[in-house]
């Protein structure tokens, strides 16, 4: 019985990868404007609409119907599939999936306790053990320990969409922006969390690296995937040529993908961020 693999669109993955994907979308709401995120509205429109507009941005779960659709198609065609979704503690996504699994066999579903590059590196690792031949239930079972690994570690231009969704201070983003200040941040445990603040892209670029290198290391034996908010990849190149002592135990090229609308929302545009299994 062949495994499909299934993911949220809050999931970000390279599109070769994504491809071979079944996706379910969630809701993005500009104001009184809803898109179908990856469908009516792409990632470079979602920035380009951050940056234009002063409206905060808004996503709406998937629903169970929107999972029973899907879980509909692995029935009729015979197979098993997996479901790796959005943290449950950003997203009642999960719950949705859930209600609707619970209507068929063979399907499972991971709380990939992550987001965007985060649970995009655990659907990379399901689809290699899917490739395997390993079963649903086995890969759901190594995701629910393997995700304990996963790490997000990210470096923000601004702290005005962190201010703008309430995680920082209107005084504290303030003052970043005036001494040039590019917060570090992490995802862990389905939560974003400020690491530390550095003063320009260098000083911030190298603390990266001193997080990454905190959170125990890099596992290059598993997906690793690195990722960019707005619309340019200058800095992440920047970042990548500046850590390049980093990634020289990489035993592929190193991939990157732009982060789509729930941390991008947050993040706001000129963000870089990696995501990775620790050691």
């Amino acid at each position: 019985m062949s495994v499909k693999i299934i993911i949220d669109s809050t999931a970000d993955l390279i599109p070769a990868i994504k491809s071979r994907l079944t996706v379910v979308p969630l809701t993005v709401h500009f104001g009184n404007d809803e898109y179908i995120d990856g469908v009516t509205i792409t990632h470079k429109q979602f920035y380009e609409k951050l940056i234009e507009t002063d409206v905060m941005p808004t996503t709406s779960q998937a629903t169970p119907n929107d999972f029973s659709k899907v879980f509909d198609e692995v029935k009729n065609a015979g197979e098993s599939a997996v479901v790796i979704t959005v943290s449950s503690k950003l997203s009642g996504t999960y719950q949705s999936a859930m209600i609707a699994a619970a209507d068929y066999d063979n399907i499972y579903v991971v709380d990939s306790d992550s987001v965007a590059i985060g649970s995009g590196v655990l659907a990379q690792l399901a689809l290699k053990l899917s490739d395997e031949g390993v079963d649903a239930k086995a890969i759901a079972d190594t995701l629910e320990t393997e995700k304990k690994n996963v790490r997000i570690i990210a470096m923000v231009d601004t702290l005005e969409y962190l201010k703008r969704g309430g995680r920082v201070s209107k005084a504290a983003a303030f003052a970043g922006g005036l001494l040039n200040i590019k917060p570090v941040i992490s995802v862990a445990e389905g939560e974003i969390n400020i690491l530390g603040k550095a003063r320009g892209s260098k000083q911030g670029n190298n603390l990266l690296v001193t997080e990454i290198e905190k959170a125990g290391g890099v596992d290059f034996d598993k997906p690793i995937l690195l990722g960019y908010t707005g619309l340019s990849d200058v800095l992440l190149q920047k970042y990548i040529e500046d850590s390049a002592e980093l990634w020289k135990d990489s035993k592929t090229e190193l991939s990157y993908t732009v982060v789509g609308s729930v941390i991008g929302t947050h993040a706001g545009p000129g963000a870089i961020a990696v995501a990775f299994f620790k050691k």
